[in-house]
């Protein structure tokens, strides 16, 4: 009891961080989006997925293997060996950060002549390559506070982090905004490193200050090194392969639309509205999924531990039921409502349509996000790796092809069969190691037919705020409050909810022509 409570603590504790944050970051981001445009927020879209790998490489899949290593020595009270093993970590996250920092300073001519074709220089890429070494550490540090309970820790830094990062960016944009894109991209990644130092400072105090209270209590030393290499040596090698691929998918992306017959800035322009605009709003919701999936690393780490097979079933049952209610009333908001939020967050209808479509696809991506962190749980790492890496491959050949031909409309299909496609691969990999069940009538088509029902209920209300923002936040509230309702109602007897069912799909029938709507 006194586990899982501990559990639901900090998995609120993370959530409401990063629902706060993540809500910051959206109007944040929604802000520079409005003030750059489509052009620029596609160029350092580019940047980032450079970004990204370097990451990779600082990181190697070492904040995970601090993460189970803690976690299991923490459990079975041998806390000197999980201290030891944030040590040997931190020394090894140092090391890595300083090569990533040389492989990009290194590289940048390349990237920025035949990747970026001369849209910036090397400078912004210089600049990432400073931060690496602190952003190797933190995630260390961060793999520790997750295991010994204290995620607290972590949020406090991140709201820290992402303070610092808005009022930099805002202060360097007011002067570099009329400068070019190269300017703006040099301001934005900057801002981003001024912050992670400011992250980074403060998780070493934070563990200074926690670590004293373990240090006293020896047990025999293990190798250390050797365990740590075993668990993040072959996530590395995985984990460079697949943010390797990943950048070439995001460097591909344009090249290939500029192959069907637009120019290369209207591809740029292109890919940034999609991958920098819509995706963002997308995986907002992300938040509340993401927080307890990095929770159930540590928390399955000790369940496998501890062989409890049988809790590791009840528990996955339930987070998935959880999952995919949560999920598809999510998917089912962006698809109603795509219109409004376009108008409320971009003052446009030109997002609502990309929503729409890749709205149903929002289920995917937040169940395959809890799927993956039970995976690294059980060891599954490397596993988790192999599927995203068969994914970016199968999506790159997609790209190559399709997208010349297809446009547009190319570039969605890819996302979709690589959403769907890392979904099932997922899911099959976890059904090997958990004999999980899924109800396919309480999971999925209760849900949904709430969400029609909550549609049809939410249409009754008219809002006439003075601010359509407002008029829209109303609306959702009302849709969400019936999908509960509906889903509630329908754990009462079988004939009385069937009963209750149809005739409210038919007065959502004739009196507001569903299927036409949702045609």
């Amino acid at each position: 009891m006194r586990k899982a409570k501990i559990f639901l603590i900090n998995g609120v504790i993370l959530t409401s961080t990063a629902l706060l944050l993540r809500g910051i970051g959206l109007i944040f981001n929604i802000y520079v989006a409005n003030k750059v445009g489509s052009q620029t927020i596609g160029i350092f879209s580019l940047i980032m997925s450079v970004y990204t790998f370097a990451i990779t490489v600082a990181t190697s899949g070492i904040s995970v293997a601090c993460t189970y290593i803690v976690s299991e020595e923490f459990a079975k009270k041998n806390y000197f060996n999980g201290i030891k093993a944030v040590k040997t970590c931190t020394l090894f996250a140092v090391l890595l950060g300083l090569v990533s920092c040389f492989i990009i300073c290194l590289f940048s001519p390349i990237i920025t002549t035949y990747w970026l074709k001369g849209a910036v220089s090397n400078k912004p890429l210089y600049v990432i390559g400073i931060g690496l070494p602190l952003i190797a550490v933190s995630s260390v540090l961060g793999g520790y506070f997750s295991s010994v309970g204290k995620s607290y820790k972590s949020a406090i830094s991140q709201v820290l982090e992402v303070s610092v990062k808005i009022i930099i960016t805002i202060f360097l944009l007011q002067i570099n905004i009329s400068k070019g894109i190269e300017e703006i991209c040099f301001s934005l990644i900057l801002a981003d490193v001024i912050a992670e130092f400011f992250s980074f400072s403060l998780n070493v105090i934070f563990y200074i200050i926690d670590k004293r209270k373990y240090c006293n209590k020896r047990n025999l030393p293990i190798q250390m090194k050797r365990k740590i290499f075993k668990i993040s040596f072959p996530i590395a090698v995985t984990s460079y392969m697949k943010s390797g691929l990943s950048s070439l998918k995001q460097f591909l992306i344009p090249l290939r639309l500029e192959a069907s017959g637009i120019a290369y800035s209207m591809a740029v322009s292109s890919y940034g509205l999609i991958n920098g605009m819509v995706m963002p709003v997308l995986m907002f919701a992300n938040v509340f999924i993401s927080s307890f999936s990095s929770l159930l690393i540590p928390e399955f780490s000790r369940l496998l531990a501890k062989n409890y097979n049988n809790r590791m079933k009840t528990v996955s049952d339930t987070i998935f039921k959880l999952t995919f209610v949560f999920s598809i009333l999510v998917s089912s908001i962006f698809l109603f409502f795509a219109n409004d939020l376009s108008l409320a967050i971009y003052q446009n209808l030109e997002v609502a349509k990309w929503i729409r479509i890749l709205s149903p696809l929002v289920f995917f991506m937040y169940v395959d996000s809890i799927i993956d962190g039970i995976l690294k749980g059980i060891n599954e790492q490397v596993g988790v790796m192999v599927c995203n890496i068969l994914d970016l491959i199968i999506t790159i050949t997609l790209i190559y092809f399709i997208v010349p031909i297809l446009g547009m409309k190319g570039y969605i299909i890819t996302i979709c069969v690589s959403e769907i496609f890392n979904f099932i691969v997922s899911t099959i990999q976890l059904k090997g190691r958990i004999k999980f069940s899924i109800n396919i009538l309480d999971y999925v088509l209760k849900p949904i037919i709430a969400s029609l029902i909550a549609f049809s209920g939410s249409s009754i209300f008219n809002f006439n705020f003075f601010n359509n923002t407002i008029n829209i936040i109303f609306k959702i509230c009302i849709f969400v409050l019936i999908y509960f309702l509906a889903l509630f109602l329908s754990r009462t007897k079988k004939k009385r909810t069937t009963h209750l069912i149809v005739i409210i799909l038919g007065e959502v029938t004739s009196n507001y022509q569903l299927g036409i709507i949702l045609i």
